[in-house]
């Protein structure tokens, strides 16, 4: 599939969703953007994707956008790039439009994204794959991007024309057979920087410049890391602690999703970050004792804001 005739509907409205359009749409494929943030869609439709770079220049690229999936029907290649606690409206939302030979890759934070959208659309229509690439959402429709990251993608027979589209964005992309490790190996980064800005209000690199959130962030991160392990599961690093601090240092000037989400006011993705590694816990027979208090923590903060769908934790 050449870029010139390629078409890719990107579920989001994000930072992600934005930064990802961008890039595609300068490469002359064409994007449609399926969400539901009204701003969102709107600033988009009349000016475009906005894409700013380090020198500050602004380039605007054409996208369509649409909240409604029926206008989307027969899509081939759909990116989701959404919250985890939207996978389930977007899994109907696509069952409505994806081809029946389609394929969705998601590349979303936290854990069990794919399984979600398999349960409505079927494995064999559904990718796994994760991104270390980062961009910050200036305004609706403008982004900028966050340190230059890989994308990784999961063994799936339809997933070679997608991730030669993104080659050809310029996304670095290497291919694996076992996502399982990477979903991980980024869950337990997450886990350990995302409550923490988000709880002290701080950008990435701040977590280093502090004796105790240090401490504290590399407790996180072994505690994640003793689940993996009980699991069985190999994460793609040796060293946790190093693993994260190197994420921390060098994204240090940005604003994690999850702080910019309790900015905001709106829910945050902490129960498929730390909930995820506390649920994982429990199963392994693991104590997660800092995790689960990284959970109860953003999700009062959540409850202070009155933006949080129901839940328990136990």
């Amino acid at each position: 599939m050449s870029a010139n005739n390629a078409r890719i509907l990107i579920v989001g409205t994000g930072a992600m969703a934005c930064l990802f359009s961008a890039r595609l749409a300068a490469s002359s494929i064409a994007v449609t953007h399926l969400g539901t943030w009204a701003e969102g869609l709107e600033a988009l439709r009349m000016k475009g994707v906005s894409l700013v770079g380090v020198d500050g220049f602004e380039n605007n690229y054409p996208v369509k956008t649409t909240s409604d999936p029926q206008t989307c029907q027969g899509t081939r290649l759909a990116l989701v790039l959404v919250k985890s606690w939207q996978t389930q409206r977007v899994a109907q939302q696509l069952s409505r439009c994806l081809h029946p030979q389609g394929l969705a890759l998601t590349l979303q934070n936290g854990l069990g994204n794919d399984s979600v959208l398999a349960g409505v659309l079927g494995s064999e229509r559904v990718a796994l794959g994760v991104t270390t690439t980062g961009a910050s959402l200036i305004s609706p429709g403008k982004v900028r991007p966050v340190g230059d990251g890989m994308v990784t993608l999961g063994d799936h027979p339809r997933l070679k024309p997608l991730a030669s589209l993104l080659s050809t964005a310029g996304f670095r992309i290497e291919t694996v057979f076992n996502t399982t490790s990477l979903v991980w190996g980024k869950l337990v980064i997450n886990a350990a920087i995302n409550p923490l800005t988000a709880l002290l209000k701080v950008t990435n690199g701040e977590l280093l410049e502090r004796t105790e959130t240090r401490e504290l962030m590399e407790k996180i991160a072994l505690e994640a890391a003793a689940v993996a392990a009980a699991s069985r599961i190999s994460l793609p690093y040796v060293d946790p602690v190093e693993a994260v601090q190197s994420v921390a240092r060098r994204t240090e000037s940005n604003t994690s999703s999850m702080l910019s989400d309790v900015l905001q006011g709106r829910p945050t993705e902490i129960d498929a970050i730390n909930g995820a590694v506390v649920r994982q816990g429990d199963h392994a027979g693991v104590p997660t004792q800092i995790n689960r208090t990284m959970w109860q923590l953003v999700c009062s903060l959540e409850g202070q804001q009155s933006v949080r769908l129901s839940r328990t934790i136990p």
